[in-house]
C-alpha cells in the first residue's frame, strides 16, 4: 500500500473553512472521520488551526493535508499517534520538498484494518469476493470464523477471513482446526475492550475518538505480538 505523502507548505487548497467544511471535504476519503476526532487530533498537537476574532477555528490548505495524512498514516499504516507526530514534527523541521515519505511500522505483520467496517454485502457478494463455495462458507460460520452482522450482512473484513480460511485449506487446514484462532482472538478482543471501555464511556466528547485511537494502537500491537509470537514458535519448533 502507498504510503501517504505530506510537505510543508505544499498548500493544495488555498483558502480558510470551519471545521464543519472541513468534515465535508474529508468525509468522501474517510466516512468514519467526525467533528470530536477532528478536534482530539488538534488536542494532541497534530493540528493547530488559525482562530478568527471570535475564536471559530479556521482551516487552511496547509490544514486539510496535514489531516489527510494523519487519517491515512492511521487508516493504511496502522501507525500510532506519538509515531505519525514525530513524523510531521519531522517536516516541520525541513523546507518544501525536502519532506520523506511515511514509512509504516516494521513489524513483519500484515497491515490491519481499521477497528470501524460500514461494507454491507450479501451472502451472494461475499461467495463471488471470497472466491469460496457456499459449503465452505458454511463452515467457517458454524465454526465461528466469519459471522454475519445483525442485519444478515457481511463487511470487507469477512471477505479477508473467508479468503484466508480458503488458503488455508490448501494445506489441509479446515475450518474446524481455525476454532483455536478464534478462541485465542476472542480473548484477546476482551482484554482490549476492558481497558478501552472506562474511556469510552466518559462524557468528554473528545473521549470516543481517543477511545478509538486507543483500541486502533492496542489492536495493531497485538496483531505484531501475535505474528511475532507465532513466528518464534515455529523457528523454535523446526528441525535444527
Amino acid at each position: 500500500m502507498t504510503a501517504p505523502h505530506w510537505s510543508r507548505g505544499r498548500g493544495a487548497e488555498d483558502g480558510r473553512w470551519s471545521i464543519g467544511a472541513v468534515l465535508d471535504r474529508l468525509r468522501g476519503e474517510f466516512p468514519d472521520v467526525t467533528i470530536s476526532k477532528i478536534r482530539f487530533l488538534e488536542s494532541e498537537g497534530l493540528i493547530s488551526p488559525a482562530r478568527s476574532a471570535s475564536g471559530y477555528r479556521q482551516f487552511s490548505g496547509e490544514d486539510l493535508d496535514r489531516l489527510r495524512f494523519v487519517l491515512a498514516a492511521q487508516r493504511d499504516h496502522y501507525l500510532p499517534l506519538k509515531v505519525i507526530k514525530q513524523q510531521l514534527d519531522e517536516r516541520d523541521g525541513h523546507g518544501p520538498g525536502e519532506a520523506r515519505p511515511l514509512v509504516a511500522v516494521p513489524s513483519g505483520a500484515p497491515e490491519t484494518p481499521s477497528v470501524t467496517n460500514k461494507v454491507r454485502l450479501t451472502r451472494e457478494d461475499l461467495l463471488s469476493e471470497a472466491d469460496i463455495d457456499g459449503g465452505l462458507l458454511a463452515a467457517l460460520e458454524q465454526y465461528g470464523i466469519v459471522r454475519p452482522g445483525p442485519a444478515g450482512f457481511y463487511d470487507t473484513d469477512a471477505v479477508e477471513l473467508a479468503r484466508t480460511a480458503s488458503a488455508l485449506t490448501e494445506f489441509g487446514i479446515e475450518p474446524r482446526h481455525l476454532r483455536a484462532f478464534r478462541a485465542a482472538a476472542d480473548r484477546e478482543t476482551g482484554l482490549l475492550q476492558q481497558i478501552v471501555g472506562p474511556m469510552a464511556r466518559q462524557r468528554d466528547p473528545d473521549a470516543a475518538a481517543r477511545a478509538e485511537d486507543l483500541l486502533r494502537e492496542m489492536a495493531g500491537l497485538s496483531v505484531r505480538l501475535h505474528a511475532l509470537l507465532i513466528r518464534v514458535g515455529l523457528r523454535e519448533g523446526l528441525p535444527r
